[in-house]
């Protein structure tokens, strides 16, 4: 019953905090399943922040706190609740689009086999999959869980294999149910996985489905769930796909409308992926830096039919300032220095060596084609196929958020390659056991960002008669 209730609470506090900034549009059922996934993600988000404070101000009832925030959020959605529809960026034609029953079949078929594989996979393996589920992730669940009054002893220097650095969305998300539980099981971290998968799928698909139609969504959802690792990544118990959830979230913010409320939702996305992993914090910093590079290419003026122009920057930094605070403080005051930049000379040299350039490139190709561990044709060969056989059609329509979003991709991608340069780490080793899940946690947004560019075009391919 307690498990219950606490569920109830954290789906009802994160619908809140959606209902903010959607307004009270959105009304069908692609809309509905958008605010549903989002409202999951968010409310597991808002579970580990509010355990987080609990922790840090040594306050012992935790769902007073919980309460609190719930009854502030219910507080804020009554004042506003009046206020208009929004009106989402696109074409409404799109919503009204029919998709061939072919892709529906086949989209119904990749989501039941991957929602089989997973509970297998989760059932089978009930501590997750790999050294990090329980050596990094489940672990700090246990020391904030245990630790009473001395939980900052987990994140001490002298357990360097566990990265005592990593952001604790993931870990207190668990620690707070299994707090409201009185017993730890890793059923919660299981579920937690599988939340978060299914509900990356389910966000990227509806926004599709409201942005670019029916035929790009099931395309999209079908290349996401058609990726076995990342069904098979999301019951490992890591942080790459939650994160990948809140990079797509932020992205899906930006495309659906620049309004205060869904400016201010995109940058609490971008903080969240920075609590989740230290991945996160480079999106963050590619994400500003892409913005900045698009107002300078695409000045804002008056008549460009942009209803909040130069200002919008400033919502979506009024949510993200407070988030990274947060990280910021566990950085400052309670994790230990990282181990990636411990080490400038070193640092130095090997950004001075070209064969590791070498290196890191020839793994980067070789992942483009293997990370989703496809059995067959591997989707981005496929994508960038297709990109060369319809994308002539849509160079003439330049989008400049498409293109800004797409920046902070690559740059994102990027900063993973300098990381590689100078990790501390043997770079063949570190790229082995790290590249596809770098790679995972990119994927769902560029496979939104594909079908945004080519959706129209691939939805008139598919609606033809044999």
């Amino acid at each position: 019953m307690a498990i219950a209730s606490a569920a109830i609470l954290c789906l009802a506090t994160g619908l809140l905090v959606v209902s903010l900034g959607l307004g009270r549009g959105f009304g069908d059922a692609s809309s509905l399943l958008l605010r549903a996934c989002l409202s999951a993600g968010f409310g597991l988000a808002a579970f580990s922040v509010t355990y987080f404070l609990a922790r840090v101000s040594g306050f012992v009832w935790l769902w007073r706190i919980d309460l609190a925030v719930f009854a502030i959020l219910l507080g804020a959605y009554l004042l506003v609740r009046n206020r208009s529809t929004i009106t989402v960026t696109g074409s409404n034609h799109h919503q009204q689009e029919s998709a061939p029953r072919w892709l529906s079949v086949a989209f119904l078929a990749a989501l039941g086999a991957a929602l089989c594989s997973a509970i297998i996979r989760a059932l089978g393996h009930p501590y997750g999959s790999g050294w990090d589920s329980f050596a990094i992730w489940n672990l700090h669940a246990r020391f904030l869980y245990r630790g009473g009054v001395h939980w900052q002893d987990g994140f001490s220097p002298l357990i360097p294999w566990s990265h005592p650095d990593y952001p604790l969305l993931l870990p207190a998300t668990v620690a707070h149910f299994w707090t409201v539980l009185g017993h730890e099981t890793p059923a919660v971290s299981a579920v937690i996985g599988l939340i978060f998968t299914f509900i990356t799928a389910g966000l990227l698909s509806s926004a599709l489905d409201i942005l670019s139609g029916r035929t790009s969504a099931l395309l999209g959802g079908l290349a996401l769930l058609s990726s076995p690792f990342f069904i098979e990544l999301g019951t490992w118990q890591y942080a790459d796909v939650p994160l990948s959830f809140f990079i797509l979230a932020t992205l899906v913010f930006l495309h659906l409308q620049d309004s205060p409320g869904m400016m201010a939702l995109a940058g609490l996305a971008a903080g969240l992926g920075a609590w989740t992993k230290n991945e996160g914090i480079l999106f963050v910093c590619a994400l500003l830096v892409s913005r900045l590079v698009a107002r300078t290419r695409h000045p804002v003026s008056s008549n460009n039919g942009d209803p909040v122009g130069r200002f919008s920057s400033v919502w979506l930094l009024f949510t993200l300032i407070p988030v990274l605070c947060m990280v910021g403080f566990f950085k400052r005051f309670i994790a230990p220095p990282g181990d990636l930049f411990s080490d400038a000379p070193t640092m130095l040299q090997k950004l001075a060596d070209p064969m590791r350039y070498w290196a890191v490139l020839r793994w980067y190709g070789k992942e483009f084609l293997r990370f989703g561990n496809w059995l067959v044709l591997p989707i981005p060969l496929l994508m960038v196929f297709l990109y060369f056989i319809f994308g002539a059609k849509t160079r003439s329509r330049a989008n400049p958020r498409l293109q800004a979003s797409a920046l902070a991709l690559g740059l994102t991608l990027s900063g993973y390659f300098f990381i590689y340069l100078i990790t501390p780490y043997d770079i063949y080793w570190h790229l082995r056991f790290s590249l596809a899940r770098l790679f995972i946690q990119v994927w769902p947004s560029a496979i939104f960002l594909f079908f945004l560019k080519l959706g129209p075009e691939l939805s008139e391919v598919a609606v033809r008669e044999p």
